[in-house]
């Protein structure tokens, strides 16, 4: 079944070109069942990302283009009182999808972002007194520009930490923008693609990855990287136990893609940076910059002994 998720990723590759490392983290992601935040610059790719693999996979899609003036109503949905019918009568919002992209989450005001919580940690959502289940998979792919830019609103740190991984694209390489100036139009070949995976192959190798094998000792070493980094002087607040959890779900995950029924400790080397960094900040500010950088995290690898 693993099989499936590498011809997902091969199709995907044919669309977003050569950001193969950062299309196997996303399905990663998705496979260890998280949600996905891609942060960058307008343009280049992320929500085509989000398109293709949602095809990809077979799932629902619907996007929702994040506004200032967007309300949690258009999020969740809204009872309409129906004449004919003399009652009110609910009407799901975008969020009742299998695959929603939420793009640009952070250009609406911090009361919208909030009406995503519930549904990225419990899989439903309450309006007007009554909890709704949503489809299962669900997954939320958010994106979101540089929080420079005009008109943002930095999400809070409890719904960043709501996504298991954040990944950034970053503008391609000179033979990757050649084929793309030269290529045909994404938006085309978003049309013409088909899904290589069903929905229910999806589910099953989710829950494949309970099989993945993980020593005492790798587990003592997810332990040791969250403890070194809520001790000593490089970040203000350490790893939360759900950072932990994420972490090791991601790394059964990258090891399940790599073949292995068990996890080494470069399997969580792998997916460390994308799992934590949007979760941690720096002590001491580099250049004004809110995340930590790669080279602080290599750090805090080297730092932790395996």
């Amino acid at each position: 079944m693993f099989s499936e998720i590498h011809k997902v990723a091969s199709q995907v590759g044919h669309i977003i070109i050569g950001k193969d490392n950062q299309i196997r983290q996303s399905l990663v992601c998705l496979l260890a069942g998280g949600h996905l935040l891609i942060e960058d610059v307008p343009g280049v790719g992320k929500t085509t990302l989000a398109h293709a693999l949602a095809i990809s996979l077979g799932l629902k899609f619907n996007r929702l283009q994040f506004t200032s003036d967007l309300l949690p109503a258009d999020v969740v949905g809204v009872s309409i009182f129906e004449r004919e019918k003399s009652q009110f009568i609910f009407h799901p919002g975008p969020v009742f999808t299998q695959v929603l992209l939420a793009d640009e989450i952070n250009r609406a005001n911090p009361k919208t972002q909030s009406a995503l919580l519930e549904a990225m940690e419990e899989r439903q959502v309450t309006a007007e007194g009554q909890t709704r289940q949503l489809p299962h998979p669900f997954f939320v792919i958010a994106t979101q520009n540089p929080g420079h830019q005009v008109g943002t609103f930095a999400l809070p740190e409890s719904q960043l930490d709501r996504f298991l991984m954040c990944l950034s694209l970053g503008y391609p390489d000179a033979a990757a923008e050649r084929a793309l100036l030269l290529g045909e139009d994404r938006r085309i070949l978003l049309k013409s693609m088909v899904p290589v995976m069903q929905p229910q192959q999806l589910v099953q190798a989710q829950q494949a990855l309970r099989h993945i094998h993980t020593a005492p000792a790798l587990i003592d070493y997810v332990q040791a990287l969250a403890q070194a980094t809520r001790q000593g002087d490089l970040f203000a607040d350490g790893m939360s136990p759900r950072a932990s959890i994420a972490l090791l779900q991601a790394a059964r995950a990258w090891a399940a893609l790599e073949g292995r029924d068990h996890v080494v400790p470069e399997d969580v080397q792998a997916v460390l940076i994308p799992v934590i960094a949007h979760r941690l900040r720096p002590l001491k500010s580099v250049s004004g910059k809110v995340n930590p950088s790669s080279e602080l995290l290599t750090q805090l690898m080297l730092k932790v002994n395996l």
